[in-house]
C-alpha cells in the first residue's frame, strides 16, 4: 500500500517511479487535491488505484511535524474505489486511515472529488489571491461576493460534465450554494461563514508554495474547473482570474495580498 500525499505536478514521474514497488494486489491511495485518480490509474491501473477526500486541513510546521488547522470534529477520509479494487484491498486501507480518523465510503467518488474541487478553487485560490486564510474569504464582505461566483462556475461546469456532487461533510453544497436570481445569490453569500467556520483558519498550499518559493497546483485546481468549462463552453472568468493571479504571484510579479479582491470587480 502507497499513500500519495505529493503535489499533482509531478504524478506521471512520481507515480511511474512507484509503479514497480506495487505487487498485483497492491494499491496506491491518493490523498492529493484535484481530480488525480484517471491519470494515476492509466500509469498503475484502476485494480490498483484508490482515491480519498480528506475533509479536514493542516500545516506542515517543521519536518514531520503538522498542525491542524480545521476544527477537529471535522477530522475524516471519505475514500473511494475504482473498478477493479477488491474488498481486501478497501478494508486494507481502510483500517490504516481509521487509525487517524473515520473512514467514510464513498460511493460517488467523482463527485466527492468534485465537491473538495469546489471548495479548493474557491477559497484556497481565492485565499491564495489575498495572501490570507479561508477566513480571510469566508468572512470578508468583498471577497465573499467573489466566492460566490467562483463556486457558480464550479457546479455549473460540474453539471455540464455530468458530475452529481456529493455532499460535504453531511452539506449539499449544490443547495447551498448554487443560484439563479440576485435574490438568491446574495441569501447563498450570507451561508459561507457559516459553511466555512470550521475551516476558517486553513492557509492555502498554494499559498505556502509561493511563500516557499515553488510552483503551485493552481493549474491542477482552479485550472481543472477552466479546461472543463472550455471542453463545455461555460465560461470561467473568475477561475481564470484566479489562476492568473496565481501565475504572477509565483514568478514574483504580483504579491499576494488582500488588495488583489480588486483584481475582480470587473466580474461583479
Amino acid at each position: 500500500m502507497i499513500l500519495l500525499l505529493t503535489k499533482q505536478l509531478h504524478n506521471k514521474e512520481v507515480v511511474t517511479m512507484l509503479k514497480d514497488y506495487l505487487t498485483d494486489e497492491g494499491v496506491l491511495v491518493t490523498l492529493q487535491n484535484g481530480l488525480p485518480e484517471p491519470g494515476i490509474a492509466e500509469i498503475i491501473g484502476a485494480h490498483r488505484t484508490m482515491g480519498c477526500t480528506v475533509e479536514w486541513g493542516a500545516t506542515l510546521t517543521s519536518p514531520g511535524v503538522a498542525t491542524l488547522t480545521s476544527s477537529p470534529d471535522s477530522l475524516s477520509f471519505h475514500m473511494g474505489k475504482m473498478e477493479g479494487i477488491s474488498d481486501k484491498q478497501y478494508t486494507m486501507v481502510k483500517s490504516l486511515l481509521e487509525k487517524m480518523c473515520p473512514v467514510h465510503e464513498e460511493p460517488n467518488l467523482l463527485g466527492a472529488r468534485w465537491s473538495k474541487l469546489l471548495i479548493n478553487a474557491t477559497f484556497s485560490g481565492l485565499g491564495t489571491v489575498v495572501g490570507g486564510c479561508f477566513g480571510d474569504v469566508s468572512e470578508n464582505k468583498e471577497a465573499r461576493k467573489i466566492a460566490i461566483r467562483c463556486m457558480k462556475e464550479c457546479i455549473d461546469v460540474g453539471h455540464a460534465e455530468g458530475i452529481a456532487f456529493a455532499p460535504v461533510q453531511g452539506k449539499d453544497i449544490v443547495k447551498l450554494f448554487n443560484y439563479k436570481g440576485a435574490l438568491k445569490r446574495a441569501l447563498a453569500t450570507m451561508l459561507i461563514p457559516i459553511a466555512m467556520k470550521k475551516h476558517r483558519d486553513i492557509v492555502p498550499s498554494m499559498l505556502q508554495d509561493i511563500r516557499n518559493g515553488k510552483p503551485t497546483e493552481a493549474v491542477a485546481i482552479n485550472g481543472v474547473v477552466c479546461a472543463y468549462g472550455k471542453k463545455h463552453g461555460v465560461p470561467t472568468p473568475i477561475n481564470d482570474k484566479i489562476v492568473e493571479t496565481i501565475k504572477k504571484g509565483e514568478t514574483g510579479e504580483l504579491k499576494m495580498q488582500a488588495a488583489n479582491i480588486r483584481l475582480f470587480d470587473a466580474f461583479l
